[in-house]
């Protein structure tokens, strides 16, 4: 069998590059028996800085994908690559260009405007903020302020999905479900939130929750014995009872067992979106009919 091939990807970037790994880590997943070696250059912004980063390819020659809205530093890069005879792909400008054609202007051309301190970034650092205070059932107060709260049993990826939406901007709060403790109904039927079930196989949750005892990290919230916590059965008892409750409440509910934190964030996302869009078209139909009914 052949060893998987090895090189190198060189990601260039006049921000935070966040986008570029995002867009490297999709693309390479595509491909089988490759071991990528990644060279990450953030925060390129200076002719001086430039030329730095292309000694450094040139030393380890491989593909180059790039982020850059000054023409005169991507047209510098694009040259050195073409004299390497490696490829260099300009991953927004597809984009960019149908966005400008549609809407009929022309892009800034400034870098890291994403990650500009406007009022969505101090929305994204408060959601993040409330996140932290409202994770694992730290406090059942303010859930009202919710944008979504995730409830499920131990070890069904709660906690690093609350964060993951809080980095979109959407304040979530999540309620674990422990044998025993219960949670005031209050806090399962308020009105704003969007409530979303999480759920994984009784297999699934039991190695999980073996690596986290193994690991020490058994956390404070957990009221029962170690055996009852990785018993099966226990574990089956768990799952079905939570299921009576998201069937109960009428919540959609998203099985974790084969999904990744991004892909359980993705689906919470689309649900909320939907929810939003509901809301709104409820609005106006009923903004229509008082207006015909006042004519």
């Amino acid at each position: 069998m052949s060893k998987d091939k090895r090189f190198h990807i060189h990601l260039v970037s006049d921000a935070t590059g966040t986008t570029l790994l995002g867009l490297a880590r999709a693309c390479l997943a595509q491909f089988e028996h490759i071991d990528p070696v990644q060279k990450f250059w953030p925060l390129v912004r200076t002719k001086r800085q430039l030329e730095r980063v292309i000694t450094q390819i040139k030393e380890k020659p491989g593909p180059v994908i790039f982020t850059f809205v000054d023409n005169d530093m991507r047209l510098r890069l694009q040259e050195s690559c073409e004299e390497m005879g490696v490829p260099c792909v300009a991953v927004l400008d597809p984009i960019i260009r149908s966005l400008s054609s549609y809407i009929g202007e022309h892009a800034k051309g400034v870098p890291g405007l994403q990650h500009a301190m406007d009022d969505a970034y101090f929305k994204r650092v408060e959601a993040v903020d409330y996140a932290m205070s409202h994770d694992d059932g730290k406090t059942l107060k303010g859930l009202s302020k919710a944008d979504v709260i995730l409830v499920g049993v131990s070890r069904t990826s709660k906690t690093p999905t609350s964060i993951f939406l809080a980095r979109r901007g959407i304040k979530a709060a999540n309620i674990p479900l422990v044998p025993g403790v219960e949670v005031p109904d209050e806090k399962l039927s308020l009105v704003k939130p969007m409530y979303v079930g999480l759920i994984a196989s009784s297999d699934r949750l039991m190695q999980l929750r073996r690596s986290r005892l193994k690991a020490g990290e058994k956390g404070a919230s957990i009221h029962i014995e170690e055996n009852r916590y990785l018993d099966v059965e226990e574990i089956d008892k768990e799952i079905k009872k939570a299921r009576r409750l998201y069937s109960k409440k009428g919540w959609p509910v998203i099985d974790v067992t084969k999904r990744s934190i991004e892909e359980t964030a993705a689906e919470i996302m689309a649900l909320l979106q939907r929810q939003r869009d509901n809301a709104k078209k409820k609005k106006k139909e009923q903004a229509q009919a008082v207006t015909g009914e006042g004519t």
